[in-house]
């Protein structure tokens, strides 16, 4: 499968964006408006105007929604709930080549929230997967204590979890240990 570097951009920000969101004793990654301000910093999220609580209270629906792309039971619920957060956003593709960019496609309309240009661009790359039959790479951290979302982009579709050096290497380290325990009695 094909990634632009604008897919790739909207992939990350859908996966940090989705992180963001406080879970069990996690506490909320978008907690203020300087939060999503640092957000749309990091991901160079382009044409956005002064952000406001309302822009805060909608990236947080926004957010909402796509973790529930990451947890659908199959591909025709996420293709819906994909669908939904793009038509929502009125999208308007266009070509663009600023900030020293190539050619690429923006599905925001000008002028759009920044909500409406998360839903667009980021329900955009969601959508190119499941329009590829690649839906399943869309996954959740399979570490017990962690449910990070992730894009599995190995070439076998093998990873697991958000971070092997981080989850995956705890996991072993904590089988090892208990293969050890058990051998020792």
């Amino acid at each position: 499968m094909l990634i632009t570097h604008d897919t790739r951009c909207a992939l990350d920000a859908v996966v940090d964006l989705v992180n963001t969101a406080p879970e069990d004793d996690k506490t909320d990654g978008l907690a203020d408006l300087a939060a999503l301000h640092t957000f749309v910093e990091t991901h160079e999220i382009s044409d956005v105007g002064a952000l406001s609580e309302p822009d805060l209270a909608a990236v947080r629906q926004v957010r909402a929604r796509f973790a529930e792309v990451f947890s659908a039971p199959d591909v025709r619920v996420a293709a819906t709930l994909i669908n939904d957060l793009v038509a929502a956003a009125g999208t308007t593709p266009r070509l663009t080549d600023h900030d020293g960019y190539d050619w690429h496609v923006h599905y925001f309309a000008p002028g759009a929230s920044v909500a409406d240009h998360l839903a667009a661009d980021c329900g955009m790359a969601l959508a190119f997967f499941v329009v590829a039959g690649e839906q399943d790479r869309l996954r959740r951290c399979e570490a017990p204590d962690c449910r990070r979302a992730f894009v599995d982009l190995s070439r076998n579709r093998s990873r697991r979890y958000c971070d092997s050096r981080t989850c995956g290497n705890r996991l072993h380290v904590a089988a090892y240990r208990a293969r050890r325990k058990e051998a020792a009695r």
